[in-house]
């Protein structure tokens, strides 16, 4: 039983750490100091539905960035947000959403804006409001005000990036004791034919019996 048990457990392992959660590189400053370029990270596959403000995700948008690789944003607002900037000024400026300043301790050099740009987006349902967290050095929703506001449909969204690696780790860990029982099933069924094969009776042929 060790060998199929550990054989079932390593395949679901596998598979589920393959299609639950995959790894990239960051390729720009766009998100530092919170993730800097050529920063190795973990994302969860999710559905773009299942994100919430604050969450730092992994979307597609080729139509905008003339290229089909992920980009990695912050979301700032989901469907029904309604995000204005700013209020304050220097080190005391703030994103208002929904009517409240929103704390943002993530930003490079605490600076909420950089464009000197002010703008006003109501969310559409369906739809997220994404800009990085260095702001002086992301191409984000602000650029794109005349598309939906600069914000972008959830189904292209990929990821979730994942700053607790608890839940890959376990499942790598898993399929290393599957793997791990497999083989000691698979040693231990040898182990057991070999000795049943020796302790068989040797009968000897009918032409070799003394009447």
């Amino acid at each position: 039983m060790l060998g199929p048990l550990g054989l079932v457990l390593a395949i679901v392992s596998v598979v589920s750490l393959w299609t639950g959660y995959h790894g990239s590189t960051v390729s720009s400053d766009g998100m530092s100091p919170t993730y800097r370029r050529g920063q190795q990270l973990v994302y969860e596959r999710v559905d773009g539905t299942e994100v919430r403000r604050g969450d730092v995700v992994l979307y597609t948008a080729p139509e905008r960035y003339q290229f089909d690789a992920p980009v990695m944003q912050r979301v700032i607002g989901v469907g029904g947000d309604h995000v204005v900037c700013c209020t304050g000024a220097g080190e005391h400026e703030r994103l208002i959403v929904n009517g409240k300043p929103l704390a943002e301790p993530y930003l490079s050099d605490g600076v909420a804006d950089g464009m000197h740009r002010p703008y006003d987006v109501k969310v559409p349902k369906g739809r997220l409001f994404l800009l990085g967290d260095h702001r002086l050095d992301s191409r984000d929703s602000r650029f794109f005000a005349d598309d939906h506001g600069g914000t972008v449909p959830v189904d292209a969204v990929r990821g979730r990036v994942s700053g607790d690696h608890t839940v890959p780790l376990l499942l790598g860990v898993a399929a290393l004791v599957g793997v791990l029982s497999a083989l000691t099933g698979l040693g231990l069924g040898i182990a057991a034919l070999a000795v049943r094969r020796r302790k068989q009776p040797v009968v000897p042929p009918p032409w070799a019996v003394q009447v």
